[in-house]
This record gives structure tokens, sequence and C-alpha cells, in this order.
């Protein structure tokens, strides 16, 4: 294989941030991942993920945007979104009651992904959960 070449692909997606664009979200995890034993719980994490953005950061605001990037490995399904910030805090899973509305969408996350990173800057908030090929859920890979 020549250096520069992968077996890894990645996509990208910037959406506005209008509700009804996490479909939009999910229909296109779905369509890339197509086939994939993984693709219900990308498409869900993706959702969930893209809500949140929308729900708890600028990117919900007039002019906001949320940003996905899917990654494909062999081994491995990593899927990020970027807010636009806005908030004083990074993104967090919270121990919620099951009564509560809100605030269990990262902790459902955190239960399906093998692994859940959260990466925070001045310009936004990135969470990657990766999904890995060959490990059940819950898990941890070697």
């Amino acid at each position: 294989m020549h250096e520069y070449t992968s077996t890894a692909r990645v996509w990208g997606l910037s959406c506005p941030g209008f509700p009804e664009e996490v479909s939009r979200a999910r229909r296109w995890t779905r369509d890339i991942l197509r086939g994939s034993p993984l693709a219900e719980d990308a498409e869900l994490i993706v959702s969930e993920l893209s809500a949140n953005a929308i729900l708890h950061t600028a990117s919900g605001l007039t002019s906001g945007s949320f940003h996905l990037a899917l990654a494909v490995s062999p081994q491995v399904i990593a899927l990020s979104v970027t807010d636009d910030g806005g908030t004083g805090t990074a993104p967090k899973a919270e121990h919620r009651d099951q009564e509560a509305e809100h605030g269990r969408g990262l902790g459902m996350v955190t239960a399906i992904a093998h692994r859940v990173v959260v990466h925070d800057s001045d310009a936004g908030h990135t969470v990657t959960a990766e999904l890995y090929r060959d490990v059940r859920p819950g898990d941890r890979p070697c």
C-alpha cells in the first residue's frame, strides 16, 4: 500500500442549527453506514449529539450550525459532532432520574459507544464517539 493511502474513509457534513437538521444528520449517517451492523447505534449517537448541539449551545441560535465528521476504518467507526460553543462548560454525561425530560442524551451515548471523548475549545465543543467493530457493547477493547 502506498504510504499516503489509508483504508480509513472520512466524510463531513455541516448543518444549520435547525431541529429538522437532526433527521438529516441521521439519514446521512444511515446512508454512509448502510449494511454495517453498527449503523443503528451510530445513527442514534449522531441524533443525540446533534440534538444536544442545537439545544444546549450557540449552534441552535440564529445563524448557528453544527458539523459532523464520520470516519470509518476496518476497526472503528468514529462519529464527531462539533457545536458553536457559547456555553461556559463542556458537555458531560449526567446521571438523571428516569422522569427527567432532558440531560440523559450524553449518558446514553456513553453507554452505547465504546469510547467517548469531549474536546473543548474557544470555538466550540467536539464530542467524538467511537464504535469498535469486533467488540460487543459494554466491552472495552484491549
